[in-house]
């Protein structure tokens, strides 16, 4: 199956409900603030519905998302207004015609390019794609913690006023690739009539390391600014699955 079948980005909001949107949107405003002079326009690599987006351009920002999903695009693109606009696009192969002063790629997009190709082709294209002194920010999943807090089987159960969700996720590890295959298991239930649908997904994630992070920026003429915790401003550790780094174009 499609990591993101028609059916799961349906349900996509309602899956992601406890996430807090806006608290992530200021914690990036505030990254790309304390780094850019005067910044205006921002590329989202990976921007699925558009919450960010919507989010970020209220705070004075024009932004411009792709995605490659056509499902979510029908959702992001209700929020189209001036200075707010949606494509789709592969991130590996990015071909826009404007730069921008900042990148970003949220929600463990980049964990999503599981080869040494596929991240050379994403850096190449959001370099191409910033003006000079740019910044890309990304958060990812962080090796040391991957590998000292193993991933577990979960259960995820949510409702709506039309459906019940059921989501399983049970993931595998190849160490020898740096992935983790997350199989989901979706089941959905519709109110009116207690229908059933079951949907499956596999998610390949990969978790990444500082050195050869560092070496694949340094190779695509990218200086690391700063390593955080999501949502924090300590350094990544050994209990940070989710790691953010703050780059310069130079």
């Amino acid at each position: 199956m499609s990591q993101f079948g028609s059916l799961y980005s349906q349900y996509y909001e309602l899956l992601y409900q406890d996430k807090d949107y806006a608290k992530e949107a200021d914690y990036v405003d505030r990254l790309i603030q304390q780094n850019l002079d005067r910044p205006k326009t921002i590329l989202n690599l990976g921007c699925g519905t558009g919450k960010h987006d919507e989010l970020l351009h209220d705070r004075g920002y024009q932004i411009h998302g792709v995605d490659m999903s056509e499902e979510m695009l029908v959702i992001a693109k209700n929020k189209e207004k001036s200075g707010l606009h949606f494509s789709q696009a592969n991130i590996q192969q990015l071909s826009l015609s404007q730069t921008f002063d900042a990148a970003i790629s949220l929600f463990h997009v980049m964990s999503y390019q599981t080869t040494n190709l596929a991240l050379d082709q994403v850096f190449s294209g959001v370099s191409r794609h910033l003006n000079n002194d740019g910044l890309f920010i990304f958060d990812f999943w962080y090796g040391p913690a991957v590998l000292t807090d193993l991933p577990k089987n979960t259960i995820k159960r949510l409702e709506s006023d039309q459906v019940k969700v059921l989501r399983v996720a049970e993931p595998s590890m190849h160490v020898d690739l740096n992935t983790v295959n997350v199989n989901f298991d979706i089941f959905i239930t519709q109110k009116s009539d207690n229908q059933l649908t079951h949907q499956k997904e596999l998610h390949t994630m990969r978790f990444f390391f500082d050195p050869e992070l560092e070496e694949i920026c340094s190779r695509h003429g990218f200086r690391v600014e700063s390593k955080h915790r999501w949502l924090g401003d300590d350094l990544p550790d050994f209990n940070t699955w989710n790691a953010v780094w703050v780059l310069r174009k130079v």
